[in-house]
């Protein structure tokens, strides 16, 4: 491999699988390529299993190359099998439209759509193309290129076959090779990205390329890594189910605790895969965090970057505070919105009027009892917003109240209830 840039993808560990390496090397090493990856409209976010996706589509943009992003405004009614044991359940066309609309905004954080440029993205629709295409054409004009015995021997419809899959799962393939070729006569696009598990419908590409366009035709694809952890899960999912990019869904404050608790065996990996450091800020990181893994400075960088990168420099320091107050105790500098966001799993209670110190921790299930509450406070193990306290006529108010919102209660070291005052 001659090109310094495919270097790197290959030194991240970002290339799984190429159609043809020579050609994506000849192609790069000439100039810039135009190049797509497909994100299908399946939730009002995309999450952050998407973003090594995008962050290697803003990789090639930075390299000089031109990035489509293909929000599968069509695709996104039909539902990719890839990857899946069931068919997904039906979308419709407004639902679908919605999504695309807020997936285009978020891919707008990652990309510079500046149209003046010659590597500046673009968004793409499937739906533009597609929607005309009457059955008639699309069997007559399309589906003649496709040999149903190709199609069965794909991994993402033989896996499928056993459960039984429908007609409309099994020509999702065909649509996306529709895709590619539109894409390559109309944006001379020359290269698809995609995870690995992405693999079939890319080729599929390839072949009605070839097939309608002539062999001669130069078009390359190009697969990932599936992105897992040192377990064997796959990333990205936690118990409170996917982590998002928006930050309504899944706030700054969660996605950097999110990061700061990787697992030791996946930390320099994901740091390659996620984040621009170069290739000697990295092995500096790894040999510090080596030194002393205790002090998880693999997990801190990890973190600082990607928060960074999907929402900004102020919502990290943000994050970071949070975290920094919660870890110490010590809450008087926090704000009602960052106790909020810092707060939101802790059990919570909601307090119109003031409370005796003693009743409020029966109130917030701090204490199943007054005559329990009475020792935690007299055993010095109440906090009430940082502070120790252990009067028992200590009034619990909206006055006092952090923000005037909130009052934080920590029994011990670790167990924390909230109220808020409305």
């Amino acid at each position: 491999m001659k090109n310094e840039f495919l270097k790197d993808l290959q030194w991240r560990g970002l290339i799984n699988d190429c159609t043809d390496f020579d050609a994506l090397d000849e192609l790069v090493e000439k100039g810039n390529i135009t190049l797509y990856c497909g994100f299908d409209p399946t939730a009002d976010s995309l999450h952050i299993g998407h973003l090594l996706m995008i962050l290697i589509l803003k990789r090639f943009q930075l390299a000089g190359h031109k990035p489509l992003a293909l929000v599968g405004g069509a695709t996104g009614l039909i539902g990719d099998p890839s990857g899946r044991s069931v068919e997904r359940p039906d979308s419709n066309l407004e639902t679908v439209e919605k999504w695309s609309n807020s997936i285009k905004g978020q891919l707008s954080q990652f990309l510079d759509f500046n149209e003046t440029e010659a590597n500046g993205a673009e968004i793409v629709n499937n739906y533009d193309w597609t929607s005309n295409v009457n059955m008639l054409d699309f069997l007559r004009d399309v589906g003649k290129y496709f040999n149903v015995n190709y199609i069965l021997a794909k991994d993402l419809v033989c896996s499928r076959l056993d459960k039984g899959m429908t007609f409309t799962e099994f020509s999702y393939t065909i649509l996306q090779g529709m895709d590619f070729k539109h894409l390559y006569e109309t944006k001379k696009c020359v290269l698809q990205i995609g995870g690995s598990d992405q693999w079939g419908n890319i080729t599929s590409g390839l072949e009605l390329i070839r097939k309608q366009l002539g062999h001669e035709e130069k078009a390359v694809g190009l697969t990932m890594p599936l992105v897992t952890k040192a377990d064997g899960t796959k990333f990205g999912k936690t118990a409170g189910g996917a982590v998002w990019l928006d930050r309504k869904k899944t706030s700054p404050y969660e996605l950097y605790q999110f990061l700061i608790n990787t697992a030791d065996e996946d930390v320099v990996k994901f740091l390659k895969y996620f984040t621009f450091l170069t290739k000697e800020e990295i092995e500096a990181v790894e040999a510090e965090f080596k030194e002393a893994p205790h002090l998880r400075h693999g997990q801190k960088v990890l973190a600082r970057e990607v928060v960074t990168l999907v929402h900004g420099v102020e919502a990290y320091e943000q994050a970071l505070k949070i975290t920094e107050a919660l870890f110490s105790g010590n809450l008087a500098g926090l704000t009602a919105e960052e106790i909020e966001v810092g707060f939101k799993d802790v059990p919570s209670v909601e307090l119109a009027e003031d409370l005796n110190l003693v009743d409020a921790l029966v109130f917030a299930k701090a204490a199943s009892s007054k005559r329990e509450s009475r020792e935690f406070i007299n055993n010095n193990s109440i906090l009430i917003n940082g502070e120790k306290v252990n009067n028992l006529e200590f009034i619990v108010s909206k006055e006092n109240a952090i923000g005037g919102k909130f009052t934080v209660i920590r029994r011990g070291k670790k167990k924390y209830f909230l109220i808020k005052h409305v």
